[in-house]
């Protein structure tokens, strides 16, 4: 049976190295990002390590509900046309904000790292299903303890605090895929959370900047930057073998809602991302400000 694979943000980084692991481990593997040089460089990586088929780019600009919905009726119908099923969805997309920003009328953070994988995978889950047995994989962060836990609106109210944001982001998106896990159990496709720990990457690197963090800690700032960058100083290649092995591990066959720590192995979620209220919540968050409700799965 042929093992096809989907990473978005799969161009550079983390998104890349991920790629390249499903590549080695047999996959046929499409990636997906904004821009084309970076994507022709990653087939051409892919390509190096001689997959069993070629890698392919596709576009589309994760900020973009719209662009999000034309890449999963692209990837639907290719899957419908050549009959092979989709085995992998990696949501790698990630990017936190040192300054507020607005995408599709909503605050960027939140788009990028919650809306936008919630939305594609809410898409692709009829090929998904079909495809079973399939996994996917939301790459969630250990930002999500520094989060507020009230989803009623895209934003809470007060000041703008891009890691703070950002982990609030992540954070509704692990509640989501943990009850994506409950919500999908016994049609054999299987959802983890892969939580890559540390490694320096672009978005590191351009947000580490005393106002992505509340006042209280910029006091700290020195202290919280050496913190952050030890925490970072891993490679890309080791932070993406949470994501390859909740995509690959034999091991994992038949399992589901596990959140695959840094070390390759499960760890126990953050205990918020388990609360059915916040779960609830981001639901209707979700689906208010995506229109892409999902009915019932047979």
């Amino acid at each position: 049976m042929s093992k096809t694979a989907v990473v978005t943000a799969g161009t550079g980084g983390i998104g890349l190295e991920t790629a390249l692991g499903l590549a080695r481990a047999g996959f046929a593997v499409t990636v997906v990002g904004r821009d084309a040089g970076r994507g022709a460089g990653a087939v051409e990586r892919i390509n190096a390590t001689d997959p069993a088929r070629p890698a392919r780019f596709l576009a589309a600009d994760l900020a973009s509900l719209d662009q999000v919905r034309e890449l999963a009726g692209t990837l639907a119908a290719g899957h419908a046309t050549s009959g092979e099923p989709l085995t992998v969805l990696v949501n790698n997309v990630g990017a936190m904000f040192a300054e507020r920003r607005q995408v599709d009328g909503l605050e960027a953070s939140f788009v990028v790292n919650h809306l936008s994988p919630y939305l594609l995978t809410e898409l692709l889950l009829p090929t998904l299903t079909a495809g079973a047995p399939s996994r996917i994989v939301n790459v969630t962060s250990g930002a999500v303890g520094v989060a507020r836990r009230v989803f009623d609106a895209v934003e809470p109210p007060g000041g703008y605090y891009g890691f703070h944001r950002y982990g609030r982001a992540k954070l509704a998106n692990l509640a989501y895929t943990l009850d994506l896990a409950k919500r999908l159990d016994g049609t054999g496709v299987s959802v983890f959370a892969a939580d890559p720990g540390g490694a320096a990457t672009a978005m590191t690197d351009g947000t580490l900047v005393p106002k992505v963090v509340s006042p209280p800690l910029r006091l700290l700032w020195p202290l919280v930057r050496r913190r952050f960058r030890r925490s970072t100083a891993g490679t890309a290649s080791a932070a993406a073998r949470s994501s390859v092995t909740a995509a690959t591990d034999p091991t994992l066959t038949g399992r589901t809602g596990l959140v695959i720590g840094p070390q390759a192995h499960p760890v126990a979620p953050f205990r918020a991302a388990t609360d059915p209220r916040i779960a609830e919540a981001v639901r209707r968050l979700s689906e208010t400000h995506t229109a892409a409700v999902a009915g019932p799965v047979a």
